[in-house]
């Protein structure tokens, strides 16, 4: 039952690590829109690739996610991952530690 607990704990740190990386690329992306950078720029690219499907989606699915020409979008996704973190590394951490001490959760 170690080796599963640990297994569970491992998962726990990959997904909180891929969420707070995925957390600071938003937080980039965000300022670098209000600054208008070169838009060849690989690493401008790199940023808007990533984040600017998931921001469209938000946008397609909640229409007042633009309010005046500012994009809520970013602070959407910002929740979105805060949530995650919560409530998805929360409960794998609190099932490894169940696991590997046997105490019930």
């Amino acid at each position: 039952m170690d080796f599963m607990g640990s297994l569970v704990q491992a998962t726990a740190y990959v997904t909180d690590t891929v969420l707070t990386i995925y957390f600071w690329i938003v937080i980039v992306s965000a300022l670098l829109s209000w600054v208008n950078p070169d838009p060849y720029n690989p690493i401008v690219r790199f940023l808007r690739g990533v984040t600017e499907p998931v921001f469209y989606k938000i946008r397609r699915w909640l229409p007042f996610a633009v309010v005046g020409g500012f994009d809520l979008s970013p602070i959407v996704v910002i929740l979105a991952i805060q949530v995650c973190k919560i409530v998805v590394v929360g409960n794998l951490s609190r099932l490894a530690y169940s696991m590997s001490t046997g105490v019930p959760m």
